[in-house]
């Protein structure tokens, strides 16, 4: 639990808020660089967003930082390259060594990986899928179980006086081979190969295991240093920031450009990549009705959004008797304006407008257009739970034709994975395990040890293939095609979780409102149709995108809502 501090006088004036955790040592961050240990297809799925695909640009990174992520994700697979030469080699070497018994190792492989292509990569998969998985990954732990005991057998060569004088060389020449040893008969398993080879592929699988073992020690050390939470704090130190690929260095510096700028680049599928998924996305217009008794005055966009700031900012404020010492995460709510772009158009990465200057000169045209490709918002934002529940909700005004268009997309970024979240827990059980227990865990993987090697150093070969050919380098720049952040996303998050959500966009929205309502009735028009609109909406319509016109009706109701 975190140290609650003392209370303060009820007369004290607020102090500041505390200046938030920078996105690269936030706690998602350290997670989602643990995650691409742990997860190949994690770590796939980045290096081909944002580095495979140098061309499109990075989706914003809320509460992180992606260059960290991908620095951590090609070291992990540099890593696990290394490794999986290694273990291929030693099975390669040792199948002419042992004289083939070796090879007997390989068919409880192969099972085991095709049980694992016949259940899939869905969390939950059908009963089709996982009965058949089932009885094929236990037929293979049973194979391989007895092979083993085999090799044992002809080690220490059972029930033969003369081991080497038992051997006959002629045995292969009756046409057989290590396909025997799918139903041998240990009798004669003595015949079969030397009691010397026995001890070799003894040897060789538990030098295997040792390299398992190994490599699994290898992550512990990282989730004991430099991903640490001490330590990770430190980004100038992390050995993963300091490779001198220069294909790296350049696609990280773009990252860091890109990933935190108020403009935005999209693809026109995607606009809100990076924010997580849509939660009760609304659309409200309301005709501007003036009223008799006040005298009306121009009504510009600016002219609301400026009402509604103040409002929100007062949001950090604790409340008046509980002291400035109050820990709620609204006191770092953020809030900034953004503008999105489209990303076709552009003729190569660098060109996209992130200076200061342009992003101003876009604001100002941005912010009084009726809106279709170039779009304006304000961008409210609340990084809660240490940066892993992220809600973002984006808020458009918009006056045309003596109406108000008023446009509110809250956006959700659910907590790391769970596996992600426990990779502590994971290299503190591995690294304090006793000998046998790490011995263990290490043996029940050599099985499928020669398989996943093997496709490992494929996938690292076909990607070399796809940089050396795909010519992205040179490819027309493009919006992002999906987020490291909601990649690493859980599906649902705790009750707890998604109080908080409710709570703080309850909280964006009221104060929304209640800022319109003020501008309008501040420059002379009625505030009544649009206050009864919002008690509608609030009260009995959740989960929609609603348009209201002279008419009063719902034009549209579909929209998508995540649980939390």
């Amino acid at each position: 639990m975190p140290q609650q501090s003392p209370s303060a006088d009820a007369g004290a004036p607020p102090a500041p808020p505390h200046p938030a955790t920078p996105p690269h040592a936030s706690e998602a961050t350290r997670l989602l660089c643990a995650g691409s240990y742990l997860d190949s297809g994690y770590r796939d799925r980045v290096i081909e967003e944002l580095h495979l695909n140098e061309q499109r640009i990075v989706a914003p990174s809320l509460g992180l930082d992606a260059a960290r992520v991908l620095a951590h994700a090609l070291r992990a697979r540099r890593q696990e390259l290394l490794w999986a030469g290694l273990i291929l080699f030693l099975w390669v070497i040792g199948l002419p060594l042992t004289g083939g018994l070796l090879a007997g190792f390989l068919i409880p492989s192969l099972l085991l990986a095709l049980a694992g292509w016949i259940r899939g990569g869905a969390a939950d998969p059908p009963v089709y899928r996982r009965l058949p998985a089932f009885l094929v990954r236990w037929y293979g732990r049973i194979t391989f179980a007895m092979f083993l005991f085999v090799a044992g057998f002809v080690a220490f060569d059972a029930g033969d006086e003369d081991p080497y004088g038992s051997y006959d060389s002629s045995y292969y020449d009756d046409g057989s081979g290590w396909t025997d040893l799918l139903f041998p008969d240990l009798t004669e398993s003595g015949g079969l190969f030397e009691p010397w080879r026995a001890w070799l592929a003894l040897g060789l699988f538990a030098v295997i295991a040792a390299c398992i073992a190994a490599q699994r020690g290898q992550f512990a050390r990282t989730m004991d240093a430099e991903l640490s939470p001490a330590r990770f704090s430190d980004a100038a130190g992390d050995p993963a920031e300091r490779v001198e690929a220069p294909r790296f260095q350049r696609l990280k510096d773009r990252i860091r450009v890109e990933q935190h700028a108020p403009l935005v680049m999209y693809h026109e599928a995607r606009p809100f990549c990076g924010a997580g998924e849509a939660y009760e996305t609304w659309v409200l217009a309301v005709e501007l009705r003036p009223d008799p008794l006040k005298k009306q005055q121009p009504l510009s966009n600016r002219t609301v959004l400026e009402q509604i700031r103040p409002l929100l900012e007062r949001l950090r404020l604790p409340a008046e008797f509980a002291g400035h010492t109050v820990r709620d995460r609204l006191r770092w709510l953020e809030i900034d304006e953004c503008v999105f772009l489209p990303a076709e158009g552009l003729r190569r990465r660098e060109e996209a407008p992130y200076s200061q200057q342009a992003f101003e000169e876009h604001r100002a045209r941005a912010v009084e257009e009726g809106a279709e490709k170039r779009r304006h918002f304000l961008r409210v934002r609340v990084g809660g739970w240490e940066e892993e529940l992220v809600v973002t909700v984006f808020v458009r005004i918009h006056t045309q034709g003596r109406m108000l268009m008023l446009e509110i997309a809250p956006h959700v970024l659910l907590p790391v994975r769970d596996d992600f979240k426990n990779a502590d827990r994971t290299a503190h059980t591995f690294r304090h395990n006793n000998v046998f227990g790490k011995a263990a865990w290490a043996v029940a993987r050599v099985p499928g040890s020669a398989v996943r090697s093997l496709v490992t150093l494929g996938k690292g070969a076909a990607y070399a293939w796809r940089v050396l050919t795909g010519g992205y380098a040179g490819a027309l720049p493009d919006g992002p095609a999906l987020s490291v952040r909601e990649l690493g996303s859980k599906r649902v998050g705790s009750t707890f979780q998604e109080m908080d959500v409710s709570r703080y966009l309850k909280s964006v929205q009221d104060r929304v409102a209640h800022g319109v309502t003020t501008a309008l009735a501040a420059n002379g028009y009625q505030t009544g149709e649009f206050a009864q609109k919002i008690v509608n909406i609030n009260g009995g319509i959740h989960g929609g995108t609603f348009a209201f016109g002279d008419q009063n009706t719902v034009s549209s109701s579909t929209t998508s809502t995540t649980n939390s």
